[in-house]
């Protein structure tokens, strides 16, 4: 792929992830407590340092959102079986509610706007979902 055409391809990315961080229409937080609150449906229970690194904020700020989210009910924090010094941050049921209902209400809008285009639209995003699959494991390791 020629660099014009990945440059091309970031911009489409960078704007289809503009429009879909905004599809669902329940709960609304804001970025950052979404971005811990996914993070944590994926990965499971993670240490707060392990959560400064995955969403690139200082250790202040991280404790910070986490304490909100634990106020909110969205997550909670327990000590690590591993080591008594430390914490696991994990989602409480409310917080894997509010990752399941986005997730749905993001399906039903984007199958509305998927279903306004024509077959062969379509067919080439499903034809490129075992690509972009790839794209994402190559990244994550």
């Amino acid at each position: 792929m020629r660099k014009a055409q990945v440059d091309a391809l970031t911009t489409l990315i960078e704007d289809f992830n503009t429009l879909f961080i905004r599809l669902p229409m329940v709960q609304r937080l804001g970025f950052s407590s979404l971005s811990v609150v996914h993070t944590l449906s994926r990965r499971g229970p993670m240490r707060l340092t392990a959560l400064t690194a995955t969403e690139q904020l200082t250790q202040p700020a991280i404790t910070s959102l986490v304490q909100r989210l634990e106020e909110d009910g969205l997550v909670e924090r327990r000590p690590d079986p591993s080591d008594g010094r430390a914490v696991l941050v994990s989602l409480t049921d409310a917080g894997a509610e509010v990752v399941r209902s986005r997730h749905g209400n993001r399906v039903d809008r984007l199958a509305e706007l998927i279903a306004e285009l024509d077959t062969t639209q379509q067919d080439a995003i499903a034809r490129a979902m075992p690509a972009l699959r790839r794209i994402i494991d190559l990244g994550a390791t």
